[in-house]
């Protein structure tokens, strides 16, 4: 078993995408250790471009919607990206639970402030093996916050 792995790609900005973690082994869980999102075009890039990832029911909008009281919220993360070079880049700013032991799928959702630019973004995991106790406890848990 692969102890870490990405998931990564390309999503217009106020969509959505389901990162599917059903395929994966039992009695494992995962752990986000890095959370990242870029422009589309770095050479022509300007924007404020934000993205979160969540184990609710329901996405997190990233430029609006950033409550860290959600038990489902499990990484957001933020990058500006001035208009002139001179002002530069400003972040990335992430915020990473990376207690939560992940054993269903997750939403992730990608905003630009200003337009509806695609956005790339990656995620790195890291696998935990858990004994059927701590199986069941890590499932009940992300099954409440769905649910």
């Amino acid at each position: 078993m692969r102890q870490e792995f990405v998931m990564r790609g390309q999503t217009a900005s106020g969509g959505t995408e389901t990162l599917n973690f059903s395929g994966y082994k039992p009695g494992y869980a995962y752990r986000l250790v890095e959370f990242q999102v870029y422009p589309s075009e770095l050479a022509n890039a300007s924007g404020e471009y934000a993205a979160t990832l969540t184990a609710g029911k329901t996405a997190v909008a990233p430029i609006t919607g950033i409550n860290f009281n959600n038990e489902g919220l499990i990484g957001t993360t933020y990058l500006t990206v001035a208009t002139s070079p001179a002002a530069g880049i400003f972040g990335p700013v992430t915020v990473i639970n990376d207690t939560f032991l992940i054993t269903q799928n997750l939403i992730l959702m990608v905003q630009e402030a200003n337009s509806s630019a695609l956005c790339n973004w990656q995620c790195r995991f890291v696998a935990e093996k858990m004994d059927d106790g701590e199986n069941a406890v890590a499932n009940y848990k992300q099954f409440m916050i769905y649910d």
